[in-house]
C-alpha cells in the first residue's frame, strides 16, 4: 500500500525509501536537503512535500524486466498523491524507454522526466523543493513555473501526433492541459484549437 499518504513532510525535508541510501542520489541531496530515511514508503521512492512524490526507476530496473511497471499502476490506482516518475536514461536504457513512456504520460497519465544519471535526478528533486518552498501567495508567476516543469517531455509527446508541431503543441496544452485530457476531449473541442484538419488527424491517432 501507498503509506505514506498521511505524511506531513515539512519544507526543505525529503523522505526517501531506505532502499536509496547509499546511493549517488542520496549522497548528491545530503547537505542540499533534510533528507530523512524511511521504511515504510511503499511504493515510492521520495516523499516531498505538498503532496509529491517521486518514483525513480533506475537504469538497472528498466534493464530487468516490468516489475516497476507493476509499482507504476499499483501506485497510480492507490494514491491521491501526485506522482512524477524520473527515469534514467541512458545508452543501455534507451531502447526500453518508449514503452516507458507509453505507460506512463498515456496510459497512466502522470509526469515522466528522463535524465541521464542519478546525479541528474537528484538536481531534478531539488529544483522541485525549491519551487515548493517560496511563498506561492505571494508570487503569481510560480505556480506557472512550477507547472511547466514538465513541459519539455509532455510537449515532445505531443509533436508526436501527425500534423501536430511545436505551436499546436502549446495551444493543445494551453487548452486541455495535460495529454490525458487531449486524449479525452470530443473532435469538436479540438476543432476550435487547431480547426478540422488538424482536428482529425489528432482525433484518428
Amino acid at each position: 500500500p501507498v503509506t505514506a499518504g498521511s505524511l506531513v513532510v515539512p519544507y526543505r525535508h525529503v523522505i526517501a525509501n531506505k532502499k536509496w541510501r547509499g546511493s549517488e542520489v542520496a549522497q548528491k541531496l545530503q547537505g542540499k536537503v533534510r533528507l530523512i530515511f524511511e521504511d515504510g514508503l511503499g511504493l515510492m521512492d521520495f516523499h516531498l512535500s505538498n503532496r509529491t512524490c517521486i518514483l525513480l526507476i533506475s537504469e538497472a530496473e528498466l534493464v530487468a524486466g516490468d516489475e516497476f511497471k507493476q509499482r507504476l499502476v499499483r501506485f497510480r490506482n492507490a494514491s491521491n498523491l501526485r506522482g512524477i516518475v524520473i527515469v534514467e536514461k541512458t545508452q543501455i536504457s534507451d531502447q526500453y524507454y518508449l514503452g516507458v513512456q507509453n505507460l506512463v504520460v498515456l496510459e497512466l497519465g502522470m509526469v515522466l522526466l528522463p535524465v541521464a544519471n542519478q546525479g541528474e535526478a537528484s538536481q531534478l528533486i531539488l529544483q522541485l523543493v525549491r519551487e515548493q518552498s517560496r511563498d506561492r501567495s505571494t508570487n503569481p508567476f510560480l505556480r506557472k513555473q512550477h507547472a511547466q516543469l514538465a513541459e519539455p517531455a509532455v510537449l515532445q509527446t505531443v509533436q508526436q501526433i501527425p500534423g501536430v508541431g511545436k505551436t499546436k503543441a502549446l495551444l493543445l496544452l494551453q487548452q486541455f492541459g495535460s495529454i490525458h485530457q487531449l486524449c479525452n476531449v470530443s473532435i469538436n473541442e479540438l476543432e476550435e484549437v487547431v480547426g478540422p484538419t488538424v482536428a482529425q488527424q489528432i482525433y484518428t491517432f
